[in-house]
C-alpha cells in the first residue's frame, strides 16, 4: 500500500473548503510568503485570517504535482541511513525490527516535487536544516510508533516530518547561517518561517487543516502557550512529538549560534524542564528518554530522573539579541 502526503494531482478548479479553522487572531505578516521559485503568495503587510486563507486557496490556479518516493530521489536513503548509525541516533534506532518498520514506512511514501525540491535546496545550501529535517522525519515515526493508537492507519497524518521546517525556504541564508547573535529583525524574521510553512503546505495541498500545515505553524508553540508565532496552546499529539523533537535535534547538532552542541544527558534535561514546566507532555519525553536507553524500557514505566547533571556549552548565543540592552 501507498500512501501519499500531498495528493493534489490535477486539481480542479474549484477547492472545497469544508471549514476554515479560526486562528486565534488574525496575524499581520511582517514579511512576505513566496514559493521556492520565487512565486508571491502574500505580500508582506497582509493580514492572514480566515478570509485571506480561503481566498488564497480558491483562487489556486489548477496544477499538477508529479510525486515520488521519498526514498528513491538523490542521496535521502544513504543519508537518513549514515544519521542512525551516528550517535546518539546509534542507540535511539538500534533495535533492529523498529528500524525496518521505520524505513518500511519512508519506502511506502510518496512525496510531491515542492517537498523534494525543498529539501534539495536545503542539501545544496544549508545542510544542517536538510539534516534536521530527515531526522526529525525519522524521530517523529519512531516516537509516533509508541504513542499513535492505529499508527499504520494513520501514517499519512504522521509521515510529514520533511515538511516541519518548509517555511525556511522565506528566511534569508544569511540569517539562518549567521554565527553572531541576531538582531531583533532578524529573529522576527526567522520566526516567520512557521506561518511561512503553514500557508505554503496549506497552499499546496490545498487544506489547511493538513497535520503538515500544522506541525509547520505550531512545532515552536508550547502546551502552555508560551511559545510562537501565536502564542497558543499547543494540541495535537502529532505536532507535540514533532515539537519535542525539533528541540532534541537542535539542542544535540552544532548551529552556526552554538558550534558546540548539547551533550545527550544536558538535552534530555532540557527536555524534561520543559515537561515539568508544562511546555509539552511527559509521554513524548518519556518515550524519548527510553529509546535513548540500550534497555528500551516500555516508556510508560519510565522514571525520568529529577536530577539535573548537564551542562550547557558555553559557547551558546542562543537567545541573544545583538541589540538587546
Amino acid at each position: 500500500m501507498t500512501y501519499d502526503l500531498i495528493a493534489v494531482i490535477n486539481r480542479p478548479k474549484k477547492i472545497k473548503i469544508l471549514s476554515v479553522e479560526k486562528l486565534m487572531h488574525p496575524i499581520k505578516l511582517l514579511y512576505p510568503i513566496n514559493t521556492l521559485d520565487g512565486e508571491l503568495l502574500l505580500p508582506a503587510g497582509s493580514v492572514l485570517s480566515d478570509e485571506t486563507l480561503k481566498a488564497l486557496l480558491e483562487s489556486n490556479r489548477p496544477v499538477s504535482l508529479k510525486k515520488y518516493h521519498l526514498m528513491d530521489h538523490g542521496s535521502i536513503m544513504k543519508d537518513l541511513r549514515r544519521i542512525t548509525e551516528e550517535p546518539p541516533y546509534d542507540i535511539i534506532f538500534s533495535d533492529p525490527d523498529g528500524l525496518s518498520e521505520i524505513f518500511y514506512v519512508m519506502k511506502s511514501i510518496r512525496f510531491a516535487s515542492p517537498v523534494l525540491d525543498v529539501l534539495d535546496y536545503f542539501k545544496a545550501n544549508d545542510f544542517p536544516t536538510y539534516r534536521h529535517m530527515l531526522t526529525i522525519f525519522a524521530l517523529t515515526i519512531l516516537i509516533a510508533k509508541d504513542l499513535v493508537p492505529n499508527y499504520r492507519n494513520r501514517v499519512s497524518e504522521i509521515a510529514h516530518g520533511p515538511t516541519h521546517d518548509f517555511g525556511k525556504i522565506n528566511v534569508p541564508l544569511n540569517i539562518i547561517k549567521k554565527a553572531n547573535p541576531l538582531t531583533s529583525d532578524e529573529l522576527e524574521c526567522l520566526k516567520h518561517h512557521t506561518i511561512a510553512g503553514y500557508v505554503l503546505l496549506s497552499y499546496y495541498l490545498g487544506d489547511i487543516h493538513s497535520i503538515a500545515a500544522k506541525a509547520a505553524r505550531d512545532h515552536h508553540e508550547r502546551k502552555n502557550g508560551s511559545g510562537y508565532p501565536r502564542g497558543t496552546h499547543q494540541q495535537g499529539l502529532i505536532v507535540e512529538i514533532v515539537a519535542v523533537c525539533d528541540v532534541y535535534d537542535a539542542l544535540i547538532s552544532s548551529r552556526p549560534y552554538r558550534p558546540t552542541s548539547y551533550d545527550n544527558r544536558t538535552a534530555l534535561d532540557v527536555l524534561t524542564t520543559m515537561a515539568e514546566k508544562g511546555e509539552v507532555g511527559w509521554r513524548v519525553v518519556k518515550s524519548l528518554i527510553a529509546h535513548n536507553r540500550r534497555s528500551k524500557p516500555n516508556y510508560g514505566e519510565m522514571i525520568p530522573s529529577q536530577e539535573k547533571r548537564g551542562t550547557p556549552p558555553s559557547d551558546n548565543l542562543y537567545g541573544k539579541l545583538s541589540d538587546d540592552k
